[in-house]
């Protein structure tokens, strides 16, 4: 990724955009034909004496050409004909992110690969799942994994979606009018670079296509970090369900020679918020001056490497941590037994719905004897709420003992696993 962004990388996207520009004129009869196989042939550069002559010049493109034209002679006068600076510029900032895709795309696939093993791994590993926190109802470790993983293949969508959108070629000239140059070479062009055209470039091409684009990142980089905070939250000791691999001679603490920290998921919700950091700037880079202004260029310049090298980063880390990921399915047991069956008290309480009693009334029926089990020290009996409950002579009255204690079967909670599974890896 970091190639991508290099100098050598930027300044070999502009040749060629200027070759394939002089080819397409040439056959057009705009320019000699020996003036495009001559820049073709000749054609080199030198990062050093590009940055030499762009100190006296103060301007990047001017200086390229100027570069160019040193190794190709007097031909190179027929570079550049009708066109601007920014048809250079955006059309290789073009491809240079439809590359940054490619390489966000392969790191996307890479993480969904980790989790959709793991979750088929683990579809049917019982714990109990959270809202707010705290225990609700029964999941299994691989329905989480699975949701996940529902969110990557959306972002690989909006991915390809993003790249689809922002692969866009535009040669048209000052205020994009084609008054110098003939639209044809802006197809040419185009078709070479695997690009489409921009239907109105007004010079530059418009701001809401890279704004699509950054937010975007935003979106996968989101994703990133709601599975390292569940990650992390997994890993914390009263919980201790899941865990990042922890490499042998690796230690987690200057002072404390028991730790090991969730280091790399901390590091990956960092790196979230850099990458969302770019939506805001690219959103605001939009409104530019009429036909154009380059307010958007000194923003572009950073958020194009930093936001594509930190999410490459991160999807590469991410599917590195699900990959090696250490699973306590012992631990997750413990955990769902830890309030003394809880967690089945919708079941109870639907249970007496469907045999007669009101909503209202079953749900304080249900609610006295859960909070009193809720503030008994532990350890609770894995069986404390169905212990209190079949002793409640008015719950009884309504449920025989058969009917209590199938309420209380946590395999229930996991008869439908096998169908979301099937819509999610089909």
């Amino acid at each position: 990724m970091a190639a991508v962004w290099s100098p050598e990388t930027r300044f070999s996207i502009w040749f060629e955009i200027e070759a394939l520009a002089m080819e397409a004129m040439a056959e057009l009869g705009t320019i000699p034909k020996d003036a495009a196989i001559a820049y073709r042939e000749k054609g080199a550069f030198s990062v050093a004496r590009i940055d030499e002559i762009e100190r006296e010049v103060r301007h990047d493109v001017i200086a390229f050409l100027t570069n160019v034209a040193e190794h190709v002679g007097p031909e190179a006068r027929f570079a550049h004909q009708g066109m601007t600076s920014s048809d250079v510029l955006d059309t290789c900032l073009a491809v240079q992110l439809a590359r940054a895709s490619d390489l966000l795309i392969a790191g996307c696939e890479r993480v969904m690969a980790a989790l959709k093993t793991r979750a088929l791994e683990h579809k049917d590993t019982a714990c109990i799942g959270r809202s707010h926190g705290v225990h609700a109802e029964p999941t299994t470790f691989g329905l989480k994994l699975a949701g996940h993983y529902a969110e990557f293949a959306r972002n690989l969508d909006r991915l390809k979606a993003a790249r689809a959108e922002i692969a866009t070629c535009a040669i048209s000239g000052a205020v994009g009018t084609f008054a110098q140059i003939d639209p044809r070479v802006e197809a040419y062009v185009a078709k070479e670079l695997d690009l489409t055209v921009e239907p109105v470039s007004t010079q530059v091409i418009p701001r809401d296509r890279h704004a699509a684009f950054f937010s975007t990142l935003g979106v996968v980089a989101s994703g990133v970090e709601r599975l390292a905070t569940e990650i992390r939250h997994l890993q914390r000791t009263e919980v201790l369900e899941a865990e990042e691999y922890f490499e042998p001679g690796q230690k987690g603490s200057s002072a404390m020679p028991h730790k090991r920290n969730p280091v790399l998921t901390e590091n990956l919700c960092g790196l979230a918020r850099l990458v969302r950091s770019a939506a805001i700037p690219a959103l605001e880079n939009v409104a530019l001056w009429h036909e154009r202004d380059i307010s958007h260029s000194s923003v572009e310049r950073g958020i194009g490497p930093d936001a594509t090298i930190h999410l490459d980063f991160a999807l590469q880390r991410l599917a590195g941590v699900v990959e090696k990921l250490i699973v306590y399915p012992e631990n997750m047991a413990r955990n769902l037994a830890l309030l003394g069956g809880l967690h089945n008290s919708q079941r109870v309480l639907l249970a007496l719905t469907q045999h007669g009693v009101s909503r209202e009334d079953s749900y304080l029926l249900v609610q006295r004897h859960a909070m009193k089990v809720w503030q008994s020290p532990p350890p609770r009996a894995a069986d404390a709420l169905y212990s209190r409950l079949k002793m409640d002579p008015v719950i009884t009255s309504v449920l025989d003992e058969a009917a209590l204690a199938a309420c209380f079967e946590d395999a229930h909670h996991f008869a439908r696993v096998d169908a979301i599974f099937a819509r999610v890896f089909g």
